[in-house]
């Protein structure tokens, strides 16, 4: 049975020092992010962890007005295919009112957003945030 080479806690930390952590399989090339067990695309267990690039293209967002617990709203959740070509989950950093979908389709920057714990979760929570390229 595989294990895991990159956990979520290594993927967290990494975001948290502004790093996009993923796997690359040796068998296919593929890239992976985020960390699974076996390569997304051909199932292999012989993976590499690899650092990406932080940069991509969105692909869609949402601008979210009705928050869950610990969340501020409006904010945008986003999905940003990177360079390396993982559909990568994070957060999009622009003013969610001014927000329109002529940004699909824009070059974006990862960095991290964390987001303190609170009475309901596990722990704080630490995501990628992209932010428009200039």
């Amino acid at each position: 049975m595989a294990e895991y080479i990159l956990t979520a806690e290594d993927y967290y930390n990494g975001l948290r020092e502004n790093k996009l952590m993923g796997l690359k399989c040796k068998s296919c090339g593929a890239v992976t992010c985020p960390p699974m067990k076996v390569c997304d695309t051909c199932g292999s267990e012989d993976l590499e962890v690899v650092q990406l690039s932080g940069k991509g293209t969105l692909r869609t967002f949402t601008v979210s007005r009705v928050p869950p617990e610990g969340f501020e709203a409006p904010y945008c959740p986003c999905i940003v295919e990177t360079d390396e070509g993982p559909w990568v989950p994070g957060r999009l950093n622009v003013d969610a009112d001014a927000a329109t979908q002529d940004l699909i389709g824009k070059r974006v920057t990862a960095t991290h957003y964390v987001l303190p714990a609170d009475k309901y979760s596990a722990g704080e929570m630490v995501s990628a945030l992209w932010s428009l390229e200039e």
